[in-house]
């Protein structure tokens, strides 16, 4: 898809609606875009490339935007593979190609692709002039790998911004964000956000905050649309999930072998929906744990229960458990509950897990074999008591 954003700067990225997990794990059932941008001007720069099954249709439109002119600069904001495997085959059909970057990005492009001739390094706040552009880098290291930096066009406003602001969801038909119906890109941004830069908080507020007196009027990720209207709103979402800050409302998840932990969580999802309309119950087996993950950045309750299962937790909700640790996830309001058959091991673990994210916990009592009225009632009230935390 070729659209122009601004005089000499044009979109050419593409979409893919073939992959079915990003990064061998999460799902897109909406697909994914990958954002490519090109500076026409004196010289011509391309912005990143695409992942490699898409770098011919990457190069059709760079060359067709171009009629006849060569490229002479390719700037890297970002070395992960689904920015950068593009890069061996440009290199072959543009021989003089001069990459700009940084000395951490030089060092993964030898690692990866093993170039390393014809590199234009550059340092934070530097600038280089496309002849009627003038461009800056900036240095936001881990946002979310260590050599990523950002580009900003002084003249335009407008800032490449590597894969922060980014989501999944493919572009149907359109670029810029007036042009779509978002509602899919911010459910997908929020899911991108916690499954892929959610561990990094900190280096966001950094970024944010180095970027903070910088006007600009458009913003041109990595993947999804390129931001223009939206762009309070956006910053604003990344601002508060890398905050870990939340909305009130309840994530009640479960892992259930024969339905028992299941129908507890029933009970505890009436007590909560007696205080708030926001509760979402997840059984862990059946629903991938990048959808869960979102929502328990999303709100400030999360209750999780689980079987005894060889002594420990139920392997899914272990492995949900793992992950949240990862991402260090904080402020949450947090309740348990368990179950076994002959001897409970639920509580000391999901106690042991609130103790080490430094949540206060919430616990009922570990039902033996089935659910009676009287721990029905002690159910319902831990969705309730949670729920009230939350708002």
């Amino acid at each position: 898809m070729i659209r122009q954003l601004v005089n000499n700067i044009y979109y050419v990225g593409v979409n893919d609606r073939q992959k079915d997990l990003f990064e061998n794990m999460l799902p897109l059932q909406y697909g994914v875009s990958y954002n490519s941008y090109l500076i026409n001007d004196e010289k011509t720069v391309l912005v990143d490339t695409v992942e490699h099954p898409f770098v011919e249709q990457l190069i059709n439109q760079v060359t067709s935007v171009l009629n006849g002119k060569p490229l002479d600069y390719l700037i890297v904001n970002h070395m992960e593979p689904d920015h950068s495997s593009g890069i061996k085959t440009l290199k072959l059909l543009y021989p003089d190609l001069q990459i700009i970057l940084n000395a951490k990005t030089a060092d993964m492009l030898n690692g990866y692709y093993g170039i390393s001739d014809n590199l234009y390094i550059v340092k934070d706040g530097d600038t280089f002039s496309t002849g009627s552009k003038t461009l800056s880098f900036h240095f936001t290291p881990m946002v979310h790998w260590p050599e990523v930096m950002m580009t900003y066009v002084k003249e335009d406003e407008l800032l490449f911004s590597a894969d922060a602001f980014g989501c999944f969801g493919a572009l149907n038909g359109a670029v810029i964000d007036s042009e779509l119906d978002l509602t899919v890109h911010y459910n997908e941004m929020v899911r991108y956000y916690a499954n892929i830069v959610g561990k990094y908080g900190l280096p966001v507020q950094n970024a944010l905050k180095k970027l903070s007196g910088t006007p600009i009027k458009m913003i041109c990720s990595l993947h999804g649309p390129v931001w223009k209207d939206e762009i309070a709103k956006v910053v604003g979402i990344y601002d508060t999930l890398s905050k870990y800050e939340a909305e009130p409302g309840v994530v009640i998840v479960y892992g259930s072998m024969y339905g028992h932990t299941e129908q507890m969580a029933e009970a505890v999802a009436e007590g909560a929906a007696s205080i708030t309309k926001n509760v979402k119950v997840y059984d862990v087996s059946r629903t991938n744990a990048s959808y869960i993950l979102a929502d328990i950045f999303r709100y400030k309750g999360f209750i999780c229960g689980s079987p005894t299962y060889c002594n420990e937790l139920y392997p899914e909700i272990n492995s949900l458990l793992a992950k949240i640790k990862t991402r260090g996830i904080k402020n949450r309001e947090f309740g348990c509950f368990g179950s076994f058959t002959w001897a409970g091991a639920t509580l000391k673990n999901f106690k042991a897990f609130a103790e080490e994210m430094k949540w206060d916990c919430v616990a009922t009592p570990e039902i033996k074999q089935n659910m009676t009225e009287e721990q029905y009632k002690e159910l319902y009230n831990l969705g309730r008591v949670i729920a009230e935390k939350t708002i």
